[in-house]
């Protein structure tokens, strides 16, 4: 979802869909957009990144609709830069959002949560860890 640099905030930096049927949607993607793929292991089975067919940088992921992400929408999810988390969930929720998935770790890149706003529209906002020192 990141690297080494830390996105400024308010920067969408990934994007991906959630869907029952991943495999389906990652061939539809390749076939309409010309969009190249590597797996990602889940443990059991794999989601996808979706990848530039010309350098094969990640453009957005493909997940499989299990586990903690069986309840998100079938939609692209864009993934929005916040400085602090906690508060971004908290401000959400006091503007007549909610919460579609609390906040959890994302390995050691930062933590996230899949808030939706007052119109319906789902989102994920992201806390990147502070710099390696």
């Amino acid at each position: 979802m990141t690297d080494n640099h830390t996105p400024p905030v308010g920067s969408i930096i990934w994007a991906d869909l959630t869907v029952q049927d991943a495999p389906r949607a990652r061939d539809f993607y390749r076939a309409v957009v010309g969009w190249t793929t590597s797996d990602v292991d889940m443990g059991g089975y794999h989601d996808f990144c979706m990848t530039h067919p010309e350098d094969a940088g990640t453009v957005a992921g493909v997940c499989h609709a299990r586990g903690s992400n069986a309840h998100l929408p079938p939609q692209w999810l864009i993934y929005v830069v916040v400085e602090d988390l906690d508060a971004s969930i908290r401000q959400c929720v006091a503007l007549g959002g909610e919460v579609v998935a609390p906040a959890r770790d994302y390995g050691a890149t930062g933590r996230y949560a899949v808030l939706r706003d007052p119109a319906g529209a789902p989102f994920a906002v992201f806390e990147p860890a502070p710099p390696a020192a």
